[in-house]
């Protein structure tokens, strides 16, 4: 059996931490070079996020969507004022409170996510080429459990970093 480290956990959990805290870095990297291309193809990586956000949140308003993206409103204002302006986000007035609009996307929009979808899936496909079926499946599996567990954990994370608050309900 491991002796345990100093904060309470195992070494061994503290060594596979480490190597998927380092993979993470390396698809981050891989990560910032796909935003560089989208920016020079007219996309920024921050709005494609916005945009997909928001076509799986469905019409919300700007503080749902700032929230869901773990993000400040004022961040999220600017750029969806581009996205309006390019034709894939649209404003809507809000039919529980005329005061406020609610943002959706556009037909371009859904359009412009259904064109980067194929072309991930695609490369995706590439990737997995020499996978067995099962080792695909059970990748999948495990790295979508991993998935939603860090999303659970994310506000947590920032908030323990000191990089910004939780949002209001979970203080």
């Amino acid at each position: 059996m491991a002796a345990p480290v100093r904060d309470g956990g195992r070494a061994e959990d503290r060594t596979v931490a480490n190597r998927l805290g380092m993979a993470l870095v390396r698809m981050n990297k891989m990560h910032a070079c796909v935003a560089a291309q989208m920016s020079k193809a007219g996309m920024d990586k921050a709005a494609f996020v916005l945009l997909a956000s928001l076509e799986q949140l469905g019409p919300s308003r700007s503080s749902a969507l700032a929230e869901a993206v773990f993000s400040d409103p004022s961040t999220v204002s600017r750029q969806v004022a581009g996205l309006v302006r390019q034709g894939l986000v649209e404003r809507r007035a809000d039919p529980e409170d005329g005061r406020a609009s609610l943002l959706a996307v556009t037909g371009a929009g859904a359009e412009l996510l259904a064109d980067r979808r194929r072309q991930r899936n695609e490369a995706l496909t590439r990737l997995f080429a020499d996978w067995s079926p099962e080792d695909q499946d059970r990748f999948v599996e495990y790295f979508e459990r991993f998935v939603g567990d860090y999303e659970k954990a994310l506000p947590h994370f920032i908030a323990e970093s000191g990089l910004g608050p939780r949002s209001e309900g979970e203080k």
